[in-house]
């Protein structure tokens, strides 16, 4: 089969691989119809991650169609078109019991990290009947793979950690596919007023046609004065931070509201200052975690009824012989407008 393969940092190569089998009964093999690149592949593509090595197949977002599964395998069979879950879970370890799947002793974040992962013609899901979660027809394979990873994460790390309410102020900083992903969700739940901050007017433009009340580039000298003139002063009931470095993770401190709530969603590389002397008695919460994906049943049931649009989020896509224009693509999103780019490997 073909798969897109890290060779070593900085460099993917389309490759020749076995097609996977089934090691355990809990298996399955699943035939990809569409993949995505996260910006964590990204991260591993530089070298970054160190439990990913070279020879390794990239990729945990992915579309496809049950090939085989192993005799424990549940309530799912062969030919099910399936979205694959981005952490794979056991459902009977001491972390997946307390609905923290993300930490499984024999599961979690595997697929593209420590064992061969979906930007391939074919991929083993261990855990398959928590894994993989059945897709009907009514909703595009290709929009699905927001699903996979980044429209449970903005909602888990970043919708449902900053406590978003009715009529409640919601800023988000970084609107890219995680941000963006937090912006739909966070209109499920009715707040007043929903910000997108980012350097990119282009995606402030998609933040806008996608809900957003209101939009702020993050490169204006007056960023947090335009911020909190929004909230008469107040600052945000609810803050998210989808980026992932300093400089974005201090303006959410400057944005919370008395009583409010922080969630960090990006993934922090270096150390960030906690400005405790300001906020210490602010009756404020900071919560920070990694996506478990237990939304993801909830967030099919509502892409099906029509209250989730998700159409928007994928828009670039490239047949998987061209899987390295593709991360050259997604590398220089800004330059191409891009959020999430897929890799197809059927067309249809």
């Amino acid at each position: 089969m073909k798969a897109l393969v890290y060779t070593g940092p900085g460099t993917i190569q389309v490759l020749d691989r076995p097609k996977p089998t089934i090691q355990t009964p809990t298996d399955a093999i699943v035939r990809l119809l569409h993949a995505s690149i996260c910006g964590t592949d990204l991260h591993i593509l530089k070298g970054d991650v160190p439990s990913a090595q070279p020879g390794l197949v990239l990729g945990h977002e992915g579309v496809g169609v049950i090939d085989a599964v192993g005799s424990a395998v549940q309530e799912l069979h062969v030919g099910d078109r399936v979205v694959i879950s981005c952490m794979t879970s056991c459902g009977a370890c001491r972390f997946c019991q307390r609905g923290l799947p993300s930490h499984c002793l024999t599961g979690g974040w595997t697929l593209g990290n420590t064992i061969d992962g979906t930007q391939a013609e074919f991929v083993r899901i261990p855990h398959a009947t928590l894994s993989l979660h059945r897709l009907t027809a009514s909703i595009d394979p290709r929009a699905a793979l927001g699903i996979s990873d980044a429209l449970p994460t903005g909602l888990e790390c970043g919708v449902l950690s900053a406590n978003v309410q009715p009529g409640s102020s919601v800023v988000i900083v970084g609107a890219g596919p995680v941000g963006m992903a937090a912006l739909l969700t966070a209109r499920l739940y009715s707040p007043s007023l929903v910000v997108m901050v980012d350097l990119d007017e282009a995606r402030l433009a998609t933040a806008r046609q996608l809900g957003a009340h209101a939009t702020v580039n993050s490169s204006a000298a007056d960023t947090r004065e335009q911020l909190l003139a929004l909230t008469e002063g107040l600052g945000f009931d609810a803050v998210i931070e989808a980026v992932g470095i300093p400089a974005t993770f201090a303006l959410c401190q400057e944005l919370v509201a008395v009583g409010g709530r922080i969630a960090n969603v990006g993934v922090h590389g270096t150390a960030v200052d906690l400005h405790l002397e300001k906020l210490w008695d602010r009756n404020i919460s900071i919560h920070m975690s990694l996506v478990n994906a237990t939304t993801t049943p909830q967030l099919l049931r509502l892409v099906e009824s029509g209250m989730l649009e998700i159409g928007s989020l994928v828009t670039h896509h490239f047949p998987s012989a061209e899987g390295a224009t593709a991360y050259k693509t997604f590398q220089a999103a800004a330059h191409h407008q891009a959020l999430k780019v897929a890799i197809d490997f059927e067309t249809k």
